[in-house]
C-alpha cells in the first residue's frame, strides 16, 4: 500500500515499517504484512498523513449570483456546478448569493467540520464596502459584538482599509459564520453593505483566481488547513467520517459516485498541474428531482475581477 502511494520501492517501504516510521491510527506499526484499510484508517509516515484517494478539495472564487446550497428549487447556478466531480460535493460554510470570493468545495466531512465549526476558530477574512464612513466607535462596537437574533456576533479584527466621501472599505476577520452575519451587523450600525468579498480562509487566499475560476488544493495545503484548525483546541478531532458535518443521509441534489485514486502525493485527482487554476467549469445541472426548465445552462466562464471603487455619485 505504501509503495502504491508513491513512497518508494517495496523494499524501501518495508524499511519504513521496520524502523518505526509508520503509524496507523496514531499507533506505530513495525510488523510487516499488517492489514490496514486506507479508506477508514489514518496512516502516517514520519508524521505526515497519506492522502485519502477518495477525498478532494477545490478552492473556488464564487461569483455574485451563485448560491452555495446543493438544492435550489429556483434552478439558480450553484457552486458545485462550477467545479469538476462525479461524486457528492458541497461547499464548506456559506456565502450569500450577492457576496463573492473564496469558498472551499469538498467531499470531506471532517475537514468541513474543522473549518466551519466555531470551536476550531478558523479565521475568515473579508473586504466589505459600506455606505458611509464608520467611526472608530463603530469599529469598536464590531469588535465587542453586535446582538443578533441567534446570539452575539463579533469580529476578531476590523480596520478601515480605505475611505471616500460617502463610502469606505473595511477589512474584517471573523471566526464563525452566521447567516448574512456581516451584513446584519453593519446594518444595525447604520451602514449598508454595497459589496462583500471573502479573500481568505485560514492561511489560504484567493491569489490570482478570477470569479468563476477554481483550483484543486494540494495535499500539503489541505494538511495545513487541518493543522491550523486543530491548533486552536490542542487536540485531534474525532475519528474521521465521510459526508457532511454531523453525518446523516445525503441531501437532494448531492452528487453520488466514486473516483479512482489520484497520482502520488496529490490530494484527490483532477489537477493536471499542481495548484493550477481552471477556467472551464462544467455546465450547470438542474436540482435533483426537478426536470430542467428551458434550455440547459451554459458553462460559466471566469469573470473579471470585481471593481472596488466609489459608488456612483460619490
Amino acid at each position: 500500500m505504501l509503495a502504491a502511494a508513491g513512497l518508494g520501492s517495496r523494499r524501501s517501504c518495508e524499511e519504513l515499517i521496520t524502523t518505526g516510521r509508520v503509524e496507523v491510527d496514531r499507533k506505530v506499526v513495525t510488523e510487516l504484512g499488517t492489514r490496514v484499510d486506507r479508506l477508514r484508517q489514518e496512516i502516517r509516515v514520519d508524521g505526515e498523513r497519506l492522502p485519502d484517494p477518495r477525498r478532494v478539495v477545490y478552492m473556488l472564487y464564487k461569483p455574485v449570483g451563485v448560491v452555495t446550497t446543493n438544492f435550489d428549487p429556483s434552478g439558480r447556478p450553484r457552486v458545485v456546478d462550477l467545479v469538476p466531480g462525479d461524486q457528492r460535493l458541497f461547499a464548506i460554510g456559506r456565502l450569500d448569493r450577492m457576496s463573492e470570493g473564496l469558498i472551499l468545495v469538498t467531499n470531506d466531512g471532517e475537514l468541513a467540520n474543522l473549518l466551519a465549526h466555531p470551536r476550531y476558530g478558523v479565521e475568515k477574512k473579508y473586504l466589505v464596502q459600506v455606505a458611509g464612513v464608520p467611526t472608530p466607535e463603530t469599529i469598536e462596537k464590531l469588535r465587542k459584538g453586535i446582538q443578533l437574533a441567534e446570539g452575539t456576533a463579533r469580529a476578531q479584527n476590523v480596520h478601515l482599509k480605505s475611505q471616500h466621501k460617502l463610502s469606505a472599505v473595511l477589512e474584517m476577520v471573523l471566526d464563525e459564520g452566521k447567516n448574512r452575519e456581516i451584513r446584519r451587523m453593519l446594518a444595525q450600525l447604520g451602514h449598508k453593505v454595497h459589496q462583500l468579498k471573502r479573500v481568505g480562509v485560514g492561511k489560504m487566499t484567493l491569489g490570482g483566481l478570477l470569479p468563476g475560476q477554481h483550483r484543486q488544493l494540494t495535499w500539503s495545503e489541505v494538511e495545513a488547513l487541518r493543522k491550523d484548525a486543530i491548533s486552536h483546541v490542542g487536540s485531534q478531532p474525532a475519528p474521521r467520517g465521510q459526508g457532511r458535518p454531523g453525518g446523516g443521509r445525503p441531501r437532494p441534489g448531492d452528487r453520488q459516485g466514486s473516483r479512482r485514486p489520484g497520482p502520488p502525493r496529490a490530494f484527490g485527482r483532477g489537477a493536471a498541474r499542481e495548484g493550477a487554476p481552471s477556467g472551464r467549469p462544467p455546465a450547470g445541472r438542474p436540482p435533483a428531482g426537478r426536470p430542467p426548465a428551458g434550455p440547459p445552462r451554459r458553462p460559466r466562464k471566469p469573470g473579471k475581477a470585481s471593481a472596488w471603487r466609489k459608488q456612483r455619485g460619490k
